[in-house]
């Protein structure tokens, strides 16, 4: 037999990159594993900011508030152009050979119309409202959380009246906004600046 067999039990140890048999698989109790002495750092959760402590990624409430935000601003643009009909028919209406003499009805339609236009141009801005919130949530402080949760209030009281029979949908996505913007987690990223500065 040959010293060289990896087989014999008796021959010298491998001088190679396997250990031979008898010889430990781990580095002995007290030597640093790392190399240099250096410990290796904890693992960063990818959540928060690697010693800064501020969360860095969107909490997934914040991100579903901002989803349900946008979702509100398309249904106020579907609402404006409904409205924006009703005022054109109105107005077809009061042009209308057979009403024209009817005192009547022509201050009603100049009325319904007239407030149909208001209402329209009030639809418009609160979906742009809800755009710019929307937008925000990527870069807003705690300011912008704040006006989030007012906005979404206002909304929801609206659905439930007068608008009820419509506004039943964004009753809920505003319910559901305000609970997502007032967690903890939503109250961390809307702070996490503030948070930032503290570290400091």
């Amino acid at each position: 037999m040959s010293n060289g067999d990896p087989n014999n039990p008796y021959g010298q140890p491998q001088q190679g990159g396997q250990p031979g048999y008898g010889y430990p698989q781990q580095a002995p109790q007290g030597v640093p594993q790392q190399g240099y002495g250096y410990p290796s750092a904890p693992p960063v959760n990818p959540q928060f900011g690697a010693g800064f402590g501020g969360v860095q990624e969107m909490p997934g409430g914040v991100k579903a508030a901002r989803v349900m935000l946008y979702v509100i601003a398309g249904f106020q643009l579907i609402g404006m152009i409904l409205i924006i009909l009703s005022a054109v028919a109105v107005n077809a209406a009061k042009n209308d050979e057979t009403l024209k003499d009817d005192v009547q009805f022509q201050q009603l339609a100049d009325y319904s119309s007239s407030a149909l236009w208001a209402i329209a141009a009030l639809v418009l801005v609160w979906g742009a409202l809800a755009v710019f919130l929307a937008v925000k949530f990527g870069s807003g402080g705690n300011g912008i959380r704040i006006f989030a949760i007012v906005f979404a209030s206002i909304t929801a009281l609206l659905g439930l009246y007068p608008f009820i029979v419509v506004g039943l949908v964004h009753t809920v996505l505003s319910v559901l906004i305000i609970v997502f913007v007032a967690k903890s987690d939503g109250g961390s990223w809307f702070n996490r600046g503030q948070q930032q500065q503290h570290q400091y």
